[in-house]
């Protein structure tokens, strides 16, 4: 199949399948008159990038969950890497989570002074 179709099928932008492609995760074969031909497998592959970044994976992340379904497992979290790579995963995202719990502490205490200020008969953001 061609890119379009290939891009259709796993839902995924044609620009997308192109970066996919420049990091290694997908690879074509390429036809006589150079157009890339894919196939089954690569719309899988697509599908697993996809899924794995809309839960915050960064895509490059995703590699050991393709080479695991490359090397023939069913599952792209199959093999210890992708087990190790969901880990690191959720590591970073404890992290955010606690920079974000900082954040919102300041926030709410440079909004807690604002209203306090606001009470003198002036509004905030005035």
């Amino acid at each position: 199949m061609r890119i379009g179709e290939l891009a259709d099928r796993a839902g995924v932008s044609l620009k997308a399948l192109r970066y996919y492609e420049g990091l290694g995760l997908l690879e074509a074969e390429r036809l006589p008159n150079g157009y890339r031909d894919y196939d089954e497998t690569d719309v899988r592959l697509v599908e697993e990038i996809r899924q794995l970044t809309a839960l915050g994976i960064r895509v490059e992340d995703t590699r050991p969950f393709v080479e695991c379904l490359v090397a023939g497992h069913d599952n792209g979290d199959d093999c210890l890497a992708s087990v190790e790579a969901y880990r690191d995963a959720i590591a970073t995202l404890d992290a955010q989570a606690r920079e974000l719990a900082v954040r919102r502490v300041r926030l709410a205490e440079l909004l807690a002074r604002a209203e306090e200020r606001a009470g003198c008969g002036c509004e905030v953001g005035a």
